[in-house]
């Protein structure tokens, strides 16, 4: 049970970095301008709906195993390591920021699947994997974007 624990613990702040990445990208989307405002306002919205279904998965899992997902913005503004960005409508700007933000919960991700697969939660370091897959290519097509 204290495995159990101290996994829902780390995914519950894993899920509160998800909504602060998640309403950082809805306000990258709202507010970008430019001339990449095309381009990258479809990819904002892209991200930020990649984002909210991970948010429910990570939430399920906590459920799954007996814990709860915590659920106020005051929790999450509590847990987060990441921090709201605001104002951004410059393209570089926002890139870089969604550059910094998942490059912290790729890192973060790793480290909660490395105790999950420690702790014998396959469920939780597969989810863990396969969100780490996809965000990686992501990290590299946006540093490539960068350039």
């Amino acid at each position: 049970m204290e495995t159990k624990t101290g996994i829902a613990n780390e995914l519950n702040t894993l899920l509160a970095n998800y909504q602060i990445y998640y309403q950082n990208l809805r306000g990258f989307h709202w507010n970008i301008q430019g001339r990449d405002f095309f381009e990258l306002h479809v990819k904002f919205e892209e991200l930020y709906n990649d984002a909210a279904i991970k948010i429910d998965e990570v939430a399920e899992r906590i459920l799954t195993i007996e814990a709860t997902p915590i659920h106020s913005f005051a929790d999450y503004l509590d847990r987060a390591s990441l921090k709201a960005v605001t104002n951004v409508h410059n393209g570089e700007s926002a890139v870089k920021a969604i550059v910094e933000n998942l490059s912290s919960i790729v890192d973060e991700q790793k480290g909660i699947r490395k105790f999950a697969e420690d702790s014998e939660d396959g469920a939780t370091a597969d989810m863990m994997a396969t969100f780490i897959e996809e965000q990686e290519k992501t990290l590299w097509m946006f540093k490539a974007w960068l350039k």
